[in-house]
């Protein structure tokens, strides 16, 4: 009998959506023996017993070109184990992974078995392409280093894989979707850059990043000082405000260019194939976002296993320090496209629905799918400054639009009101529309507007507790903020020779345009 064992096939921790992850190696830095599996047992008939047996192998006799006038021995596994052992996945350990596969095929010295009817091959593309990875024990024969600078180096060689994975997919996106789709006309050239972005240049940013880690290895393959090499290349990272930026308005055109079929057939066949590994253009597009974001948190790690009188213990903070500052201002000029963006998208029914809050916000602070109490879905804008209930509809070229819903409100003049599971709907406010006839509301709040004229009411209804929870946790921010930006605004344009009874006007609780005209009259 000879076994064949194919070697461990290694998975790292890589920032795509959708991949798990798992670790063979311990904090020592050695690896991890795995378990033995199931020892095959043969189990040989003798001759006194091979009459029994004549019935169980009469149905594989039947599949032989040459039936033999010899008896075959038998073989049975544990498990149920029929050649192939399937792949054993171990729990994620520090967003490191690993898959183990093993391949047993047995032969004895008696006649074979007979030939099985072949079965069709699987399509290679049913099976996403996973990298082969390793740790940084795996690359050294031998080492004297504790466990904590093992830690370190590990976590130093998976910033470096890492880098040298995004460069493989960011090169592949360019290669296997930008290229054909722009020879095969698929796509016009004008659509794929607003699509695509600064993406191009994002892959020598990376490049020398990766060039840089490469040089700071030692010949035992450890890598000593990290800090000053970080400092010094991750101001090149602003460049990632452009991109992102753009994805915002990416995706939207990415998503109306997905209804048409020859886009929608070109992008399903990428996602079936191997080298995909199961994912869409939007996930390949994503991660240098989500590359970015993991850069403190690499660097928290590095830092943790530092010891105090090492060189990096210095730089470290500092490096870390500028990283987050990178980040938040990417984040903050996401925020600000991401808003400008919707606000074109808002379609005006009548020119009262303009108000000024709305072009004075500068970000958006959340917006989604809620219902009214008439069971419409609307989708519904938190911006900076205002609240913006829409219809969502397209134009005639397929692009999103939002027709702005009723009147749009204030957010330094909302009144919120959050209503409890369960509570009975009063009169046709809530019933029918919200419980189903139940006469019970569930995941509802309301808000309504206060110190103009005319008052509107909205009640709402969210998908879930939680979205719920997170709706009115935003609106309770957001009215707070506008009320002391409405304040700082009033007092900022007072000035010292004014009427002292305008300062009391002031410090109201803008309550109602009534209270304000009692407090000026006295």
């Amino acid at each position: 009998m000879e076994v064949e064992e194919t070697g461990e096939i290694r998975t790292s921790w890589s920032s795509v959506p959708g991949e798990r992850h798992s670790s063979t190696c311990d904090h020592g830095g050695k690896k991890r023996k795995q378990d033995p599996s199931p020892e095959t047992v043969i189990r040989i008939i003798e001759d006194e017993e091979e009459e029994d047996e004549q019935e169980m192998m009469s149905d594989h006799m039947k599949d032989s070109e040459e039936p033999s006038n010899k008896r075959v021995k038998p073989v049975a596994k544990s498990n149920s184990v029929t050649g192939v052992i399937t792949p054993v996945k171990t729990p994620a350990l520090k967003r490191i992974g690993q898959s183990i596969s093993r391949s047993i095929s047995f032969r004895t010295e008696a006649r074979p078995l007979p030939p099985a009817p072949l079965r069709p091959r699987s399509k290679a593309s049913s099976f996403p392409r996973r990298r082969n990875s390793q740790c940084w024990s795996d690359t050294v024969d031998s080492h004297d280093l504790t466990a904590k600078e093992i830690k370190r180096q590990e976590v130093i060689y998976e910033l470096t894989q890492g880098e040298r994975q995004l460069i493989d997919d960011l090169s592949l996106v360019k290669k296997v979707y930008y290229e054909p789709m722009l020879k095969l006309d698929i796509m016009t050239e004008s659509e794929l850059g607003q699509i695509f972005g600064t993406l191009d240049s994002l892959i020598p940013l990376h490049e020398d990043l990766l060039g840089r880690l490469e040089r700071l290895r030692g010949s035992e393959k450890t890598v000593g000082e990290v800090g000053p090499t970080l400092m010094n290349w991750f101001p090149c990272l602003e460049s990632y405000v452009t991109y992102c930026c753009n994805q915002v308005g990416a995706k939207a055109l990415l998503d109306q260019k997905k209804q048409e079929k020859r886009v929608e057939h070109f992008l399903r066949l990428c996602q079936e194939s191997s080298f995909s590994r199961k994912l869409d253009l939007w996930n390949f597009l994503d991660l240098p976002r989500s590359r970015l974001v993991k850069y403190p948190l690499l660097l928290k790690e590095i830092q943790k296993c530092t010891p105090p009188d090492h060189p990096d213990e210095d730089t470290l903070p500092d490096a870390l320090e500028l990283i987050q500052s990178i980040v938040a201002e990417v984040n903050k000029k996401t925020g600000e496209a991401e808003c400008q963006f919707y606000r074109r998208g808002l379609n005006y029914l009548e020119e009262s629905q303009r108000l000024p809050e709305i072009q004075q916000s500068r970000f958006l602070l959340c917006h989604g799918e809620l219902k009214n109490n008439k069971g419409q879905r609307l989708h519904v804008f938190l911006f900076e400054r205002a609240l913006v209930l829409t219809r969502p509809a397209e134009d005639r070229e397929g692009a999103q639009v939002f027709h702005v819903y009723r009147q749009p409100l204030p957010n330094a003049l909302i009144n919120l009101e959050e209503i409890p599971d369960g509570e009975a709907g009063g009169g046709g406010t809530f019933r029918g529309a919200f419980t189903g006839g139940n006469d019970k509301v569930k995941n509802c709040f309301r808000v309504s507007s206060r110190g103009r004229s005319k008052a509107h009411t909205y009640s709402l209804q969210a998908n879930d507790s939680f979205s719920k929870q997170q709706w009115i946790t935003c609106l309770r921010q957001a009215i707070v903020q506008s009320r002391d930006m409405t304040a700082q605004t009033s007092q900022s344009q007072l000035s010292p020779h004014h009427d002292p009874a305008l300062y009391h006007i002031a410090e109201l609780s803008l309550s109602s345009d009534t209270e304000m005209a009692e407090h000026t009259s006295r």
